[in-house]
């Protein structure tokens, strides 16, 4: 029985976003005290602890979780939590696997870590990017020489996952943040941030990577293929529907993503994966589908219907990744966050700063609940309260607004 799936009603209209500067000014400080409470002497959990989280293991530090807080509280401007940025780095580090994969999470208090079903890729582009976006902020490489060993022997995980010919990672179905959607093959959302971390460390075919990046997860610009098997991959990819703006979300043999997936969209964005009139295209895309009414901002343009040949019945877990929801179409302020570093990115400022304010409404919902995601129709909450990622994206997106200036660019 599906009793927990709602119905999608209507898109409510777009309300009135006062500029209210009492109202931003109570998101940063609320936003702050909710990590300096969740952030332990371990790390940073990924939502307030109470039974129903731990009870799905939120109470643990997950590396993606903790990277893209590390980033918020390395710019909060706070100077307890900028001394605190690096920490859950260690506890990460002392799981690391023996072939240099990052765990998906640490449960500190059972000293046990989670790798996935699949595995976990991401885990270990995000712990690279923190790494280096902490000591890019405090001027210095202290963590790379510390963290030297590991950080080499994450390099040569991740290296091992590399395409010979197109340096683009491939990964299982299932295996990134969206971790009960169908993505597999080349994904956008994780070959941006290897670009990134590629950047970052200055790691050899980064030409290679990018240009790969362009010609198979956007084919429709792409130019002819000298090699065969690319060729083919790019074809069957365009094949599967008329010519658009956004970056598919994946790419594998004969099949490919063409829901929109609006946070790989957005990252490769912030990142610089995606640049010029590309980006402002993208970002006039996400506009017209409304990805950020009625609150910022959807995982996906249109979701993964059950009729679809990508749904997969473990969508339906928990009830969770039906239309509009999860993963499948739920608002995260999370991406909100890098939506409007995107924006900042492009110097799009005046619209930044008007989804900041919608930003601040989200995280204030249920007497500021900084909720995991809302309801991609309704907004109505949904997911843990006191989710951390929600209360440090904010903080990152107000920096860069205030600033004027993305940090990730920046520092990568």
């Amino acid at each position: 029985m599906r009793s927990r799936r709602p119905a999608a009603p209507s898109t409510p209209p777009v309300r009135a976003v006062p500029d209210d500067a009492a109202l931003l000014a109570e998101c940063r400080a609320r936003a702050t005290a909710l990590l300096e409470a969740n952030l332990t002497r371990h790390g940073m959990r990924a939502s307030t602890a109470n039974p129903q989280a731990a009870a799905r293991a939120y109470t643990a530090v997950f590396a993606r979780d903790a990277a893209i807080c590390a980033l918020g509280l390395a710019v909060s401007g706070d100077r307890a939590l900028e001394r605190r940025a690096h920490v859950g780095l260690q506890t990460l580090a002392r799981h690391q696997a023996a072939n240099g994969q990052f765990p998906k999470f640490v449960d500190a208090e059972r000293r046990e870590a989670d790798f996935w079903y699949l595995g976990c890729i991401d885990a270990t582009l995000w712990w690279l990017l923190w790494l280096a976006f902490v000591d890019a902020c405090r001027g210095g490489g202290e963590l790379r020489a510390r963290y030297a060993t590991q950080v080499e022997r994450g390099i040569a995980w991740l290296q091992a996952q590399e395409h010979q010919r197109f340096a683009l990672l491939q990964q299982n179905e299932a295996s990134d943040w969206a971790d009960i959607m169908p993505r597999s093959g080349f994904v956008l959302y994780t070959n941006a941030l290897w670009l990134a971390v590629k950047r970052a460390y200055r790691l050899p075919r980064a030409a290679a990577t990018r240009a790969h990046f362009d010609g198979l997860l956007h084919p429709f610009s792409a130019g002819s293929h000298e090699y065969r098997r690319a060729k083919l991959l790019a074809e069957w990819a365009a094949r599967g529907a008329k010519e658009q703006t956004l970056y598919l979300s994946f790419v594998n043999f004969a099949f490919a993503g063409f829901e929109g997936d609006v946070l790989g969209n957005v990252l490769a964005i912030a990142l610089g994966a995606v640049t010029g009139a590309r980006a402002d295209a993208i970002l006039d895309a996400l506009a017209a589908h409304g990805v950020s009414r009625p609150y910022p901002s959807r995982a996906v343009c249109e979701p993964v219907r059950e009729r679809s040949l990508l749904w997969r019945p473990y969508m339906a877990r928990h009830g969770q990744n039906y239309a509009w929801q999860y993963h499948n179409g739920g608002s995260w302020p999370m991406i909100g966050a890098f939506h409007v570093l995107a924006l900042v990115e492009r110097r799009r400022h005046d619209e930044a700063r008007e989804l900041l304010r919608a930003l601040a409404h989200a995280c204030r919902t249920r007497n500021w609940s900084f909720p995991e995601w809302l309801h991609g129709r309704t907004g109505a909450p949904r997911g843990m309260r006191g989710q951390s990622w929600s209360a440090a994206g904010y903080l990152l997106a107000e920096h860069a607004v205030h600033a004027r200036r993305n940090p990730l660019r920046a520092a990568f």
